[in-house]
């Protein structure tokens, strides 16, 4: 549960499915992500930065959300997380994330 102004707010864990995309198209061995669907960010917290937990394709993993220009939210992939999940680039992944605790 955080603070924010006068209310509580706690965040929960969300269940969603995106396609994994490169942050920046124009550098190939960049950064992966996938976006946060738009209904879905309130429930998780709000549109800022933050870390979470949770899995994609039932593969533990670790990450960061990040803003996306336009008004979305995106989670940071790493390629170990997708190594583990057995997804890249362009696949259609599931995902359970949490913010972390701390």
């Amino acid at each position: 549960m955080e603070r924010r102004g006068a209310r509580w707010h706690t965040a929960c864990m969300v269940a969603f499915t995106g396609r994994v995309r490169r942050w920046r198209e124009d550098k190939p061995g960049g950064l992966a992500v996938v976006d946060v669907p738009a209904e879905l960010v309130a429930e998780l917290g709000g549109r800022r930065q933050y870390r979470v937990t949770g899995t994609i394709e039932d593969a533990p993993f670790t990450g960061s959300t990040m803003l996306v220009t336009g008004g979305g939210l995106c989670v940071g992939v790493s390629k170990a997380a997708l190594e583990a999940a057995g997804a890249a680039v362009g696949d259609e992944v599931s995902l359970d994330i949490t913010p972390a605790a701390g």
